[in-house]
């Protein structure tokens, strides 16, 4: 097996991981979960989850990821643990689903991108989804998306995530920054503001069941967490690096960048729908393509070019989102079974193409996929790697942390208890409240 490769840069490395989610799973997710989901109520459990559930947990990962130094799956085997090695079979699994029907989402991007030369959306945004969202529209742009993270990854992906991050995250918060700024000119924002900044807490109290689960799995998603990618993205990190200094970083620029991402779309769906149900009604999969479009389709010609150069900068982040899910597969099945990397890359995105079908054909799929993915799938792989790394490899994660921090012993026993005790226990509950709610749901489309 060939040397393992390292990050370049430190910079490089925080860059990738936060590129890994920052496409839609803050882009489009954050602001779609939010106007669903009670508005600034949604907000606050978000903020606490990423930081009190969120960040202990990707040290977690990463603690994983750098000691064994390899793919997320042989990791465990490599800690001398390999009947844990099921929790990173979970995350793998838990990634590919993921990535089916978010490269459905990845192929509206596309379309969008192409549309906004055109102006083909400027008369009816709203009508002009519901067209090109579902049939064999979506599902040839679906297959587009699938092949272009596909041919990425079949040559290597390492330095090429490594440098077009670079570009990409200031990029897509340059082009945020001046949207939000856009909708806070608009008139009729006011009640936006409070609704996505001032949180209601009697609205929190009587749908905690459901506001919780979504907020903790908003922050896993936005992440990168339970999907096998941090754990690989770490696992070609030197020792001198400072996993809860990076840790920080990551989590606090994901999180700048989804509230960045809801003061332009919350906004814009207020000057549209009006009020608070018409945003929870609009609140759905096509809150960023609706909301963001019809600034794109009041600026004329100039909405034109704003909307090719925005929806490519959220295609560039989605494809970084979705070479880091098949990377995870990819580097596993290429490191044991020796296919080459091409014809594994392709056969895995064929397989992930067929079952995204599915959520391209219907909405309804796509919508029952993600919420399995966020109440079930996503809470089970990080509350394995929790248990895990709280109380199976304990004193190894411990000496772990303290790695390239110049001491650390307090906080890296702190961040254990943390992982031990108070984490394990919002991961369950989160798990708990998500198999619930989805117990609760609309049944299977097909049933």
């Amino acid at each position: 097996m060939n040397q393992r490769e390292t990050w370049a840069t430190r910079v490089g490395f925080i860059l990738a991981a936060v590129g890994s989610a920052v496409g839609l799973g803050n882009i489009w997710q954050f602001p779609f979960k939010t106007s669903a989901e009670g508005g600034a109520a949604f907000v606050f459990v978000y903020l606490v989850a990423a930081f009190l559930i969120g960040l202990p947990a990707i040290l977690g990962e990463f603690v994983i990821g750098r000691r064994a130094n390899i793919n997320a799956v042989e990791a465990f085997d490599r800690l001398k643990h390999p009947a844990w090695t099921v929790v990173g079979a979970v995350g793998l699994l838990t990634g590919l689903w993921i990535l089916s029907y978010y490269s459905v989402v990845g192929g509206w991007v596309i379309r969008f991108m192409i549309d906004s030369a055109t102006g083909a959306y400027f008369s009816t945004p709203a009508e002009h989804f519901g067209e090109i969202s579902v049939g064999w529209a979506a599902i040839a742009f679906h297959a587009g998306f699938m092949a272009a993270t596909a041919v990425i990854v079949a040559f290597g992906v390492e330095k090429g995530i490594e440098k077009a991050t670079r570009l990409m995250v200031p990029s897509i918060v340059v082009m945020l920054v001046g949207l939000a700024i856009y909708a806070f000119t608009l008139d009729g924002t006011g009640p936006a503001y409070s609704y996505y900044l001032s949180p209601d807490f009697d609205y929190l109290a009587n749908n905690f069941g459901s506001i919780v689960p979504f907020a903790v799995s908003q922050a896993f998603f936005s992440l990168s967490l339970g999907m096998g990618a941090m754990i690989t993205y770490a696992s070609y990190l030197g020792d001198d690096d400072s996993l809860p200094a990076d840790g920080s970083l990551i989590v606090v620029l994901n999180t700048a960048v989804g509230l960045l991402a809801g003061l332009v779309v919350i906004p814009l769906l207020f000057v549209q729908f009006g009020d608070v149900p018409g945003v929870a009604a609009g609140g759905g999969p096509d809150a960023l393509f609706v909301g963001v479009s019809q600034v794109f389709a009041d600026l004329g010609v100039a909405g034109r070019v704003l909307g090719v150069a925005f929806f490519g900068v959220v295609l560039i982040a989605a494809l970084s989102s979705a070479i880091s899910l098949l990377e995870v597969v990819t580097s596993y099945v290429v490191d044991n079974y020796r296919y080459s990397r091409p014809v594994t890359a392709f056969g895995v995105a064929f397989a992930i193409f067929a079952l995204g079908t599915l959520s391209a054909w219907n909405t309804a799929w796509l919508g029952w996929f993600d919420s399995l993915a966020y109440g079930v799938l996503l809470p089970v792989s990080v509350l394995l790697v929790v248990i895990f790394v709280g109380w199976v490899y304990g004193p190894e994660a411990v000496d772990e942390i303290e790695k390239g921090t110049g001491g650390g012993e307090t906080f890296a026993t702190a961040w254990l208890w943390s992982i031990r005790t108070y984490v394990l226990a919002g991961v369950f509950v989160t798990l708990y409240l998500g198999v619930t709610d989805l117990y609760a749901a609309p049944p299977i489309p097909f049933l």
